[in-house]
């Protein structure tokens, strides 16, 4: 977190080029991090990140203080994000959000969290099955999984960026989460089998 974030600010947005420095070099790691995780390639991560600071640059005066910077700025990587993964071929079915079931998952999302043996997860074989499985999300569900689980960011600040409801975003977050423990379940069984 950037310390004295206000007035780094308020510096940024009467043109102080030093103030806009340091807001970059607070967060280009963490809003290029977010590039790759959604959209997988180095090229598009890089464009992503200069997208975002260009949009910085542009309407930094356009920052109401609602939110922190770097909420802010996750929502505009996030938004340049999404717009470059509609313009690729879709390759999985949609899933609409609002089924009958919509209740039966608010309920049930804080009852199953995911947990994982963390040496697999540092295993490079695992990361790579794991981000296929990501890869078959459709966008709603893999940003947020991406946001909450492998960003850390809380319900609140995810659904701030992506400008959802809490519940909703739980709810997606719930459907992701779902979706890759019954594909890592699966796997395990065929591991078991050979």
């Amino acid at each position: 977190m950037l310390e004295n974030e206000e007035k780094i600010v308020e510096k940024a947005q009467n043109g102080d080029k030093s103030a806009l420095a340091m807001i970059v070099n607070e967060y280009q790691d963490r809003i290029y991090h977010l590039g790759l995780s959604m959209l997988k390639q180095e090229q598009d991560a890089e464009d992503m990140l200069q997208e975002t600071f260009m949009t910085l640059v542009e309407k930094i005066h356009q920052f109401k203080g609602n939110s922190s910077i770097y909420t802010w700025l996750y929502r505009i990587a996030t938004n340049i994000a999404l717009k470059k993964l509609k313009s690729k071929p879709r390759k999985y079915p949609h899933i609409p959000i609002d089924e009958p079931d919509f209740k039966k998952i608010h309920e049930e999302e804080t009852k199953e969290e995911m947990e994982f043996d963390f040496e697999k997860v540092n295993n490079y074989k695992f990361r790579k099955i794991l981000n296929d499985f990501l890869d078959e999300l459709p966008p709603k569900y893999k940003t947020v999984f991406i946001l909450r689980d492998l960003h850390d960011l809380s319900t609140r600040e995810t659904a701030n960026i992506l400008n959802l409801t809490e519940s909703n975003t739980k709810v997606r977050l719930f459907r992701a989460r779902n979706y890759l423990k019954e594909k890592l379940e699966d796997l395990q069984k065929e591991e078991l089998m050979v």
